[in-house]
């Protein structure tokens, strides 16, 4: 039995609104205002925002649900804003003095990202000095903050860290030509020479074995006793299967009325169509249960705030990459059959099988790298560095 989730039946009420808006956020290349307003509105952004802030603490497989729903409606949206949600996450696991920085005058303030290590710094008094141009940067345009990237030397050590940087001290290039997920606003951030009190810098291992700057300050809390990493990740799991449930519901109804021009012929009876279309519902339904099963473990950890072990850490992530890769399958078999009209640059069906395509090239979920993760860890052999 499903349990009742009231922050998807707000999100129902927008999403007519934010799907007629899809095209336009294509043609500006970042989520409209009005979108952002909409989603802001019922406090989607509050999520994951610490209670202590106003915020809503909600558990991942609620969360999760929203995205998959508000990605059949607009995929760009999603991306950028369900980052913006799930950086206010990792901002949780940042220092108390971090957090009221962010939200301690606003707490609709949000964070954007360029979370690769690539970012340079300089040691200097009370912190660093920080240079990078940190690509990337989903939702920039509507962030107040920045969490970036950078290896930094403790001793003979490379420590992965995150530095928080306030948008005035970044300049946003207008960089994002994408093919996929053109609305997101995936741009660059040219930083140079930024002062970041050591406050404001956070080591990526500490956030995920419950040792960072922030650990502790929410003891009752049922989702910062978590890593960020899976939080941070699930979002491209939960756009790949909206954007392939969607994707079935466009090449039912097109199909439904589709006759074939040189012959007359009804499309909805052929075998094609429906062996397609058959199979890639088996396939979307089968990812929905293996996420929501994934999502589920996640979310009985943290109310256990028990840290998960490098296994199931590895099942996680792998899980997820593994149902992204059914659903752009199953979204790519039906795409093959839907005919050439639907090449039209207006078409829905070409833009949700362009973005949905791009949630399997990500990092985080790519396949080709999360199955030798997995193959590994069942082989009882040590994590290859060299695999993110």
């Amino acid at each position: 039995m499903k349990q009742a989730n009231p922050m998807l039946e707000r999100l129902q009420e927008v999403l007519p609104q934010i799907a007629a808006n899809a095209e336009k956020a294509e043609e500006l290349r970042q989520m409209p205002q009005e979108n952002v307003d909409l989603l802001k509105s019922i406090r989607l952004h509050h999520s994951f925002l610490p209670k202590a802030y106003g915020g809503l603490e909600i558990s991942l497989p609620e969360f999760t649900n929203c995205i998959a729903a508000l990605s059949g409606a607009c995929c760009s949206t999603a991306w950028a804003f369900s980052l913006l949600c799930t950086h206010n996450h990792q901002l949780a696991l940042f220092s108390k003095e971090t957090q009221d920085d962010v939200w301690g005058k606003n707490n609709n303030t949000t964070a954007c990202s360029s979370i690769a290590p690539i970012g340079k710094y300089e040691e200097t008094d009370g912190g660093v000095l920080f240079t990078g141009n940190m690509t990337w940067s989903s939702g920039s345009d509507h962030a107040e903050w920045a969490l970036v990237g950078f290896n930094r030397m403790v001793g003979n050590v490379k420590v992965y860290c995150f530095a928080a940087i306030p948008q005035a001290d970044y300049e946003i290039i207008d960089d994002w030509y994408s093919t996929g997920v053109k609305g997101s606003g995936t741009k660059t951030l040219k930083i140079e020479q930024v002062f970041v009190p050591e406050h404001r810098i956070s080591a990526a291992k500490g956030m995920m074995q419950g040792h960072s700057k922030g650990a502790g300050l929410y003891p009752d809390s049922l989702i910062f006793n978590t890593p960020y990493r899976p939080y941070f990740a699930s979002g491209f799991a939960a756009m790949a299967l909206g954007t392939a449930e969607r994707m079935i519901e466009i090449y039912t109804e097109y199909n439904k009325r589709r006759i074939r021009a040189y012959t007359g012929a009804a499309v909805s009876a052929s075998i094609p169509a429906l062996t397609r279309l058959a199979e890639a519902s088996h396939q979307v339904k089968a990812a929905r249960c293996f996420l929501e099963a994934t999502w589920l473990d996640h979310k009985e950890h943290g109310e256990r705030k028990e840290y998960p072990n490098q296994e199931t850490l590895t099942n996680w992530r792998t899980n997820q990459a593994y149902a992204i890769k059914m659903c752009t399958q199953a979204t790519d078999r039906l795409w093959k059959g839907l005919g050439a009209s639907n090449w039209m640059s207006n078409r829905e069906a070409q833009r949700v099988w362009r973005d949905n395509q791009i949630t399997a090239a990500h990092a985080y979920t790519d396949y080709d790298v999360c199955a030798q993760i997995l193959g590994r860890e069942l082989m009882g052999l040590e994590p290859d560095p060299g695999l993110l």
